[in-house]
């Protein structure tokens, strides 16, 4: 790809790269509020439904369970549609459950409302193929990690602002039943702003749109599925079920845990599980330059090994969270797994880019997917009569260990003889 950046200047607005870069990354930010813009208020939404443990198991299945499908199609229509159309219209038909779900009086209406909603998840694929189309391949894992992780950052921010916007309604005479529903009201309203801004100030490719450049016509014929038979990029889906997985989940419970384990407030809850979503502000990024340093100086070996240690130290940060016995040690124990697991997910879509290079969204769907798929399985446990939360995270902790052995053995290498060095060559053809 022609007049790709080989330098991340994010401070900059200057040329349709870092303008999409900057477009990208909000827009997933923005998805995050209409995506999780119920979680924090989850225990007004308990009490008011009447919902049972399982039942609020069952919608954080569904949040994330809708999102899977969507990945795998987003990645396909991203080859054939380009980024900027695809995001346009997710962004549009996303947004009707997120303004409509106010609507929902019982647990049935209320389950499918975010069924329907999970598909705005799929805006991370469009993230990462968009910015993998507008870098060189020495920055793409520095880029695709700062987007991902900035995106991401919405989960944080969502904690945090939606009991605030709760409350405000709250404050102007509503009851609690009508306020979480008017609150919803504002990521659906940021959704279309969003939509109008994607459509305006990006596009597809540094040299232009698809219909521009005939891009649609000369390569969309080379995405196809036969990337399922690559073992590679189902370990990378393992591991971003592993990592990705995990934040979905603990971004859909942590407001409860705090809640139920700790006795905090709902604002108060909102506000430490939003801090770890706010990690993301450099955690994610932090990822994707160590992977990007990594590949630079041991290749596509690096990446990997790089990849299995931060799940490794994911997982045991996890069992630690576990068994936390105080608010203070569960605060610091859940900076630390936080740490390790956003930086695997960096380091998971340093190496994705990579993997095939004329299917890079089709594989991005794939492995995105598996986020979901795992934030899907993990919801099981969550939902379990005999499983505590606190059995839950021990579980998960002892199977991103397990994981992290499984992508220590994968070898990312096309083959061994070539050890990595496209890297450079295509960093070569860029310049």
């Amino acid at each position: 790809m022609k007049n790709q950046l080989n330098k991340l200047n994010i401070f900059s607005l200057k040329g349709v790269q870092m303008r999409t870069f900057h477009t990208t990354w909000l827009m997933f930010f923005v998805c995050f509020f209409g995506w999780f813009g119920l979680a924090p208020l989850m225990p007004t939404i308990r009490a008011e439904l009447s919902l049972t443990k399982a039942e609020v198991g069952n919608t954080i299945i569904a949040s994330v369970a809708a999102t899977i499908i969507a990945r795998l199609l987003i990645g396909k229509l991203c080859d054939t549609w380009g980024p900027r159309k695809t995001a346009f219209r997710l962004l549009l038909i996303g947004s009707i459950p997120v303004f409509l779900v106010g609507l929902a009086h019982d647990y049935t209406s209320f389950l499918l409302f975010r069924l329907a909603i999970g598909v705005v998840g799929a805006s991370f694929v469009i993230t990462q193929f968009h910015t993998s189309m507008m870098f060189a391949p020495s920055i793409k894992g520095t880029a695709n990690a700062v987007t991902g992780g900035w995106g991401n950052l919405g989960g944080g921010v969502t904690n945090m602002v939606m009991p605030l916007i709760f409350a405000a309604i709250v404050g102007f005479g509503y009851t609690s039943a009508e306020a979480w529903r008017y609150a919803m009201i504002v990521p659906g309203v940021m959704m279309l702003v969003m939509a109008v801004l994607y459509h305006k100030y990006t596009k597809d490719t540094p040299d232009g749109n698809y219909d521009e450049i005939g891009y649609t016509k000369a390569k969309s014929t080379k995405t196809d599925w036969s990337v399922l038979a690559d073992w590679r990029i189902w370990a990378l889906t393992l591991a971003y079920a592993m990592c990705f997985g995990m934040e979905l989940t603990f971004d859909n419970v942590a407001s409860l845990h705090f809640v139920d384990t700790f006795h905090l407030s709902q604002s108060q809850a909102g506000f430490w599980a939003g801090i770890f979503g706010f990690m993301n502000i450099f955690a994610r990024a932090l990822g994707g330059i160590a992977s990007d340093r990594a590949g630079k100086k041991f290749g596509m070996r690096g990446k990997g090994l790089l990849l299995a240690s931060m799940l490794l130290l994911e997982g045991c940060g996890l069992i630690l969270f576990a068994q936390s016995g105080s608010l203070m040690m569960a605060i610091a124990s859940m900076l630390t797994f936080a740490m390790f697991l956003k930086m695997s997910n960096g380091a998971t879509y340093g190496i994705v880019p990579f993997v095939n290079e004329k299917n890079v969204g089709l594989v991005s769907g794939i492995v995105g997917a598996g986020g979901n798929l795992g934030g899907m399985m993990f919801g099981f446990l969550f939902k379990s009569s005999t499983i505590t939360y606190v059995d839950a995270f021990t579980y998960i902790g002892y199977t991103v260990i397990v994981v992290s052995v499984i992508v220590l053995i994968t070898r990312f290498q096309k083959q061994s003889a070539t050890e990595e060095k496209p890297e450079k060559s295509n960093l070569a053809n860029a310049i």
